[in-house]
């Protein structure tokens, strides 16, 4: 079976590599999504992977710390989340390479976008951490810029839940599911599946966005197979 998409960019949010957990890092749950993430590239798929880290790090929101060093270690706890999952997809054989938008070069490469095209061209997974290096701007937003630098067919955004919905689907029993959304729908109806700025830049891109619920790991391996998961931005 042919793959619906060559290059992916996949978003995985630090709560969901915590698991039930829902702080620090849960290995079994990381290597799920390996194995899931291991299927799509043996079908031809090129991976490129968005870490958060909210799995260790909530500093902004407590508004007692300056927001530009909040953001700061926020970026160091997505670079622990980057390694981590390079471990976990390493060990499944898959080739991987850590790029970070902050230099650290004993743990990482640099983010180079030309050498991340090289590694896809030689089959290589490569994860994205420290977010776009600056603060003021989301994981979400550093998942639309690296899509669009990579020119990956479309970004996935893995959720807690199974798509977008017009009010939280945990809170309210009649929250109503959309199959498909555009850009200004997003805006317009004030939707929280992302920040303004990462929907910004998908649209101006022409990034279609899927979002989907990771609690079933092989919906990362079936999205990219064109199987119907989640909400579809567009």
């Amino acid at each position: 079976m042919k793959p619906k998409y060559k290059r992916i960019l996949l978003k995985l949010s630090g709560e969901a590599l915590a698991g039930e957990k829902k702080t620090g890092l849960d290995y079994d749950i990381i290597t799920k999504f390996g194995r899931s993430i291991e299927k799509c590239v043996e079908a031809g798929v090129e991976v490129g992977i968005v870490v958060g880290g909210g799995n260790f790090w909530r500093g902004r929101s407590s508004g007692a710390m300056d927001r530009t060093r909040a953001d700061h270690i926020g970026m160091l706890a997505t670079a622990m989340n980057a390694l981590a999952v390079a471990d976990g997809l390493e060990n499944l054989g898959l080739e991987v390479r850590v790029q970070t938008a902050i230099t650290m070069r004993q743990v990482a490469e640099p983010y180079i976008r030309n050498k991340a095209m090289r590694h896809f061209d030689k089959g290589r997974v490569v994860i994205f951490g420290c977010g776009t290096g600056n603060p003021f701007f989301s994981t979400d937003t550093a998942a639309a810029l690296r899509a669009a630098e990579i020119e990956a067919d479309i970004f996935f955004k893995g959720t807690m839940v199974d798509g977008v919905y017009d009010k939280d689907p945990h809170k309210y029993h009649d929250a109503v599911k959309f199959d498909t959304l555009s850009f200004n729908d997003i805006i317009s109806k004030d939707l929280t599946v992302m920040d303004s700025t990462a929907a910004a830049l998908c649209k101006d891109n022409n990034i279609p966005i899927l979002v989907f619920n990771l609690e079933n790991p092989d919906n990362i391996y079936d999205a990219c197979m064109g199987k119907s998961v989640g909400t579809v931005v567009k």
